[in-house]
């Protein structure tokens, strides 16, 4: 049998479910000082990492890699759908759209956590819980628009659609991995370890391997191996688990303005009213939702 692993509160799980948050909003900083890596080929080497990022979780919680024999198929299942399924629509996005486009397009994920959570056991969706994530989506959708208020959306339907199924798909995975609350975050590793071996397959079918050309770019392989594609993972599997989800849900629309901001402050994009506007936003709706 398993054996029980939960936080003190749900309160401190979802502290943990934020630090996740956190480290996302380095996610693209990072994949665009990796340089020119083929998005699967990044994928699988930072899953790789993630990988043993979960050997050092087992450690660092006291736990046994032999949990992972207890874990029941349909936890193996869910992990696989949610890391494999978001990722592979993720990329293919980007490649068949404008990736910063395509990227928001993504972040309907959050709005769709909170709705999601009302289909939770015991858990009643309210009227402020949905305004919440509505102000929050419309701060995120106003980086879609121009200093001007000029819209700037273009590209290709298909590259659309992926990301909207890569929202689904991420939203689905987080919030019925509450079904799963009694097995440990450590069989987040499985996922992991899985992921790695389906996207180095898909690298070998559709992409020639491109080694790091700097150390600069080998540091941001590693990082986004061990915080937004490693470590990530483990701490979001605890929040969603045992936190407050809606909250974490709301919250969650923080990750692609700070991931903006981030880039601004490194000299790799420019901050906008809108994306001044679009924080403000953000923060009213996380808080509505939180309430």
């Amino acid at each position: 049998m398993l054996a029980p692993h939960t936080p003190a509160t749900a309160h401190q799980a979802t502290l943990i479910g934020l630090g996740a948050i956190g480290l996302w909003s380095t996610l693209a900083a990072l994949t665009v000082l990796s340089g020119s890596i083929p998005p699967f080929q990044l994928t699988a080497m930072t899953f790789v990492l993630a990988t043993a990022v979960g050997f050092v979780w087992a450690r660092v919680t006291g736990q046994s890699l032999s949990l992972l024999r207890a874990v029941p198929a349909g936890a193996w299942a869910l992990g696989v759908y949610g890391l494999v399924g978001f990722h592979v629509c993720y990329f293919m996005a980007l490649k068949s759209a404008p990736p910063l486009e395509a990227s928001l397009v993504c972040y309907l994920w959050p709005l769709l956590i909170v709705v999601f959570s009302g289909f939770l056991g015991g858990s009643r969706l309210t009227a402020l819980h949905v305004a919440g994530a509505l102000v929050g989506f419309c701060g995120t959708a106003l980086v879609l628009f121009d200093a001007a208020g000029r819209p700037s959306f273009s590209g290709s339907l298909t590259g659309y659609f992926l990301a909207a199924t890569a929202a689904f798909i991420w939203a689905s995975y987080s919030v019925a991995s509450r079904r799963f609350r009694h097995v440990p975050s450590l069989a987040v590793v499985g996922a992991c370890a899985v992921t790695a071996v389906v996207t180095f397959a898909l690298h070998l079918v559709f992409e020639e391997w491109v080694w790091p050309q700097s150390p600069l770019q080998w540091i941001a392989v590693t990082g986004l191996g061990l915080g937004p594609t490693g470590l990530a993972f483990y701490l979001w599997d605890e929040g969603m688990k045992h936190g407050h989800v809606r909250l974490l849900g709301a919250a969650s629309y923080a990750t692609p303005l700070l991931s903006t901001a981030l880039l601004a402050l490194l000299g790799l994009g420019t901050l906008s009213p809108m994306i001044i506007l679009g924080a403000l936003l953000v923060t009213a709706g996380a808080a509505l939702a939180g309430r």
